[in-house]
């Protein structure tokens, strides 16, 4: 690679990191190309991106970000999946992972906390973004529901009871 080519890179990987939430390191050695390109493409899904680089380039990429704290895990074959949503690339990555024993969690950082691999599997339990906006909405819409519920209760009360007395005198 050429000076100016590492300079280009390592630009993009700084970028990348000042502009993440969190960002998880694993290993790699022995996946395929298709097991690599499968999840680059489960990671896209989830809005979550992965880099592969030299861990030199990306140890220089790290300074004066938040996630600087990962650069202690990057040795040997190594790959950073980064998001903006915190949840959404430690959940890809768990699951990756529990599907291929060569992908190994050697942990991450969110913001300027550094994860281990078990806080890596914690925050993948959690719920995602879009997820917990949607509970929020139903929380809200709830009580709006149970107003119209209860407004047009009384009135199909009163219904019932006109066609009760209705079907009543047809009958006798």
């Amino acid at each position: 690679m050429e000076r100016a080519a590492k300079k280009d890179a390592v630009e993009a990987l700084n970028q990348v990191f000042k502009t993440t939430s969190v960002a998880v390191v694993a290993h790699y050695s022995g996946l395929t190309v298709a097991q690599m390109q499968k999840l680059r493409m489960q990671m896209k899904q989830a809005g979550a991106t992965v880099k592969v680089s030299k861990n030199r380039l990306a140890k220089i990429a790290l300074e004066g970000t938040d996630v600087a704290a990962i650069g202690s895990l990057l040795k040997g074959p190594t790959v950073i999946a980064t998001s903006n949503d915190p949840v959404a690339a430690p959940k890809v990555a768990i699951e990756f992972a529990k599907a291929n024993e060569q992908f190994v969690i050697l942990g991450g950082s969110m913001g300027k906390t550094v994860l281990n691999v078990d806080s890596v599997k914690a925050l993948a339990s959690l719920p995602s973004l879009d997820e917990l906006r949607g509970k929020i909405v139903g929380l809200l819409v709830a009580p709006a529901t149970k107003l119209a519920q209860l407004s047009n209760a009384p009135a199909a009360k009163l219904a019932r009871v006109v066609q009760a007395y209705a079907s009543k005198s047809e009958a006798a």
